[in-house]
């Protein structure tokens, strides 16, 4: 009997690296077969719909390329119903997981008929730009139909327990403490260069440009490193003071060179609906990187590093904080993080999530057993 892990994503597996990435690379070594399923990707000049499967390691890429009518294509129903046969298709009989991690897909999820059906809510996408007007009630049916649902963050977990109480478990993103070893002595190499304060990420609505461009004005004898895609806002909102550098998206892999050319590490979020319920994985991972990190006041940072991180609540406090928290001991910062990081890895996030799958299986089959 084979043992498959389906799962529904709105984020593309070779997007930015992030949460789905982590845990499902992981938890995909406790099936025969793991299915990532993408919304579906407009192609300019495509005629009709194709299904393209790309193997990536121990996961399939699945996404269906449509053409490009101008419109954001979603799990709508004719997207559930191709998905829906194809998988039908290469699903070998025995059990099936499905995960979700946009409830736009539950109708393709129960189209599988999965022996358990997982909901991890690792974003409130009903608060971000573009979200689907029926988000909400999709939202509310996944959380009462899910044998399991996990949430991303604490502010996440309290609005989830109100639709799910009893049934949502909470797990924080994590961090590969290993991967961004190198970047601290790395940065002491280049030691009395010009100073460099940075973000990695995704550059969207979530950001707030006119702190960001404060902050530049404020350091104008450092540089601002802004590293991600830009998605969601027009390019030509962006801050454009001279010492702000936009060098594009990076790989995964490539993340700590490019911490290791920050002094400083910046999250300089808004505070508005999209960031309400955010638990940055990225706070981590600057910590990981052996960087004092400088942060506005989003509610899960707040609760959960605020002995490590500096908040602050507009462009020139951001500004103060940089140089002040440059000038601190490296040494006493390791020090400060090192319980963090360690409780916080994503090898040990994943094992737990995967004993609560397991946990919520026998429970299903001694139901089944009884009945």
């Amino acid at each position: 009997m084979s043992r498959e892990l389906v799962v529904f994503s709105h984020l593309r597996w070779t997007f930015v690296w992030q949460r789905p990435q982590h845990l499902i690379s992981r938890l995909a070594h406790g099936y025969d077969r793991t299915w990532f399923v993408e919304e579906p990707e407009p192609l300019e000049g495509l005629r009709e719909p194709c299904l393209r499967m790309e193997q990536q390691g121990d996961v399939t890429r699945v996404w269906l390329q449509v053409p490009d009518d101008g419109t954001l294509p979603g799990f709508n129903d004719d997207a559930t119903a191709r998905y829906a046969a194809a998988l039908t298709e290469v699903l070998e009989p025995g059990e099936t997981t499905a995960w979700l991690y946009t409830p736009m897909a539950l109708a393709a999820a129960r189209s599988l008929q999965p022996t358990l059906l997982v909901y991890d809510v690792m974003d409130d996408l009903g608060a971000f730009r573009y979200a689907a007007p029926e988000l909400a009630l999709r939202q509310r049916q996944a959380l009462r139909e899910a044998d399991v649902v996990f949430t991303g963050g604490r502010s996440l977990h309290r609005s989830v327990m109100e639709q799910a109480p009893g049934n949502a478990h909470c797990f924080p993103s994590g961090v590969e403490p290993e991967h961004f070893a190198s970047a601290a002595p790395e940065r002491e190499r280049r030691a009395g260069s010009r100073p460099v304060a940075g973000y990695v990420g995704v550059i969207d609505e979530r950001l707030d440009l006119d702190l960001i461009r404060t902050l530049a004005e404020e350091l104008s004898d450092w540089t601002i490193n802004m590293v991600g895609p830009v998605i969601k806002i027009d390019e030509s909102t962006l801050p454009s003071v001279k010492n702000i550098r936009y060098p594009g998206p990076c790989h995964y892999s490539e993340l700590p060179e490019v911490m290791s050319g920050f002094d400083v590490a910046l999250m300089p979020f808004a505070r508005n609906e999209a960031t309400r319920s955010i638990s940055p994985t990225k706070t981590l991972e600057y910590l990981a990187a052996g960087l004092p990190v400088v942060s506005t006041r989003v509610p899960d940072v707040v609760a959960d590093y605020s002995g490590v991180v500096e908040l602050c609540d507009d462009g020139v406090a951001f500004a103060r904080a940089c140089r002040s928290v440059a000038a601190g001991s490296a040494t006493e910062r390791r020090e400060r993080v090192r319980p963090i990081l360690h409780a916080q890895h994503w090898d040990t996030i994943a094992a737990r999530m995967a004993a609560h799958l397991e946990a919520a299986r026998f429970d299903r089959t001694s139901t089944q057993e009884t009945a």
